[in-house]
């Protein structure tokens, strides 16, 4: 993939906020493009006036929208083969009920802070049923802190982007595997307790 990012990053040079918005949707619908790195070097750009800022902003927003948008659709569209597939088992259940209570928080955590696990919780809640506007709402709400931090931090540090790209993905991977960890963890433990609380009784 890194012949496609640096025909976005020549992209973006040449044609502005447009090749950002296209890259940022692509990315976010599941192709693998590394849209923080994108919005970085967007933040860059801008400060060399490469880029026009309310265009990278707006166009950088509406991409990014755009393309959660369409793998919550996608999760939607296959809910049906989904729930003919796992809707009988307790852990199908157990996991729509558990989204359905704290999908707003999983879905705007992993706008900004977790996003390496943004496309898997879009198709999550088109395929739950979680509703639209609520996804929506959580979705805006971090992805215009996605847009802002991001390309700020890009704008601030000039052409030394492509360092802290590197930093914020190692820090990005670390945290959801800390998240992945802390979750087994958790099952384990409950694991545990429900066996022993068995074998009490």
């Amino acid at each position: 993939m890194s012949n496609l990012t640096d025909l976005f990053l020549t992209g973006m040079i040449t044609y502005g906020a447009p090749a950002l918005g296209f890259a940022l949707l692509l990315g976010a619908a599941g192709l693998p493009l590394p849209g923080t790195f994108f919005l970085l070097a967007a933040g860059a750009f801008v400060r060399q006036g490469v880029i026009d800022p309310a265009a990278a902003s707006g166009l950088g927003l509406l991409g990014t929208i755009l393309g959660d948008s369409l793998g919550y659709a996608i999760g939607r569209f296959g809910k049906g083969w989904i729930q003919r597939r796992y809707g009988g088992s307790n852990v199908w259940h157990d996991a729509q009920s558990s989204f359905d209570r704290r999908g707003g928080l999983a879905i705007f955590l992993t706008r900004f802070m977790l996003t390496p696990l943004a496309v898997p919780v879009n198709l999550i809640a088109g395929g739950s049923g979680y509703g639209l506007w609520r996804f929506l709402a959580y979705d805006v709400a971090g992805e215009v802190i996605w847009v802002v931090l991001f390309g700020g931090i890009g704008y601030i540090v000039g052409s030394q982007w492509e360092l802290i790209s590197q930093f914020v993905s190692d820090f990005s991977g670390l945290l959801v595997g800390l998240l992945i960890l802390g979750v087994g963890v958790y099952f384990l433990l409950r694991s545990l307790r429900q066996r022993h609380s068995g074998t009490k009784g």
